[in-house]
């Protein structure tokens, strides 16, 4: 099976990474500088992809290294007061810190706000809290589907500090996956069918490959929003 890049809105033809989407090719270097004006999603194939065009986004550069800055200095003194937990109530973190933050000061609300507009339909019913994930750099996020109890059809999340790589994988078809390059500061959001039909996780390190080349994973801090259940 060919792996396919391809844009949401259109579909590239780059190198190929046959079989396991875990593959590394022989030649692949570390770094994404050659990923930055490429594609952000790899998928089984490209129907797929289309399919969940209009359901999966990942917007690069969404906010400045300032912006990102702004966050940092707002969340990190609370974060290190915090240590790294290696398991979770359901098993899906591993290596993780986090925390819920209601208020914000001026800068980061202002970021939020575009995250809002970018990500959910006016009018949309929010949760209150935003959700905050420090992940060490050995951390990572087990293949899981949140719960419908708890959020509803759409999740938003800035990614601080690292590049990552998320996987979604159909629940019930295996075979059937999308690899989404996240790139630092980037936005990804997952919409309906991606939500609630796929699970997603964001690989370890040693696992972190992107269209057959490295992605070296750090630690990240993501901000997530999400809508309250339909």
């Amino acid at each position: 099976m060919k792996v396919l890049l391809a844009v949401l809105k259109q579909i590239h033809k780059p190198a190929l990474c046959t079989g396991n989407p875990r593959c590394l090719s022989s030649g692949a270097t570390s770094g994404l500088l050659p990923f930055r004006d490429e594609a952000p999603m790899v998928g089984s194939r490209p129907e797929l992809v289309q399919k969940l065009s209009s359901q999966v986004e990942v917007r690069t550069d969404f906010i400045t290294e300032e912006e990102e800055a702004a966050f940092l200095r707002e969340l990190d003194p609370g974060l290190k007061k915090k240590r790294y937990e290696f398991d979770h109530w359901d098993d899906a973190i591993h290596g993780y810190r986090e925390t819920e933050r209601l208020t914000w000061g001026a800068a980061c609300e202002e970021i939020l706000n575009r995250v809002r507009s970018t990500a959910f339909p006016e009018g949309s019913q929010l949760l209150g809290p935003v959700h905050v994930i420090d992940l060490d750099k050995t951390g990572y996020i087990k293949p899981h589907i949140d719960s419908v109890k708890f959020c509803g059809s759409t999740i938003a999340g800035l990614s601080l500090l690292s590049d990552s790589i998320m996987r979604l994988v159909k629940e019930d078809t295996p075979s059937e996956w999308l690899d989404l390059l996240l790139s630092r500061r980037s936005l990804y959001i997952l919409r309906d069918q991606a939500r609630y039909q796929f699970t997603h996780e964001i690989l370890k390190d040693e696992e972190s490959v992107f269209n057959g080349q490295r992605v070296p994973r750090q630690r990240r801090i993501s901000v997530i929003c999400r809508n309250l259940p339909g």
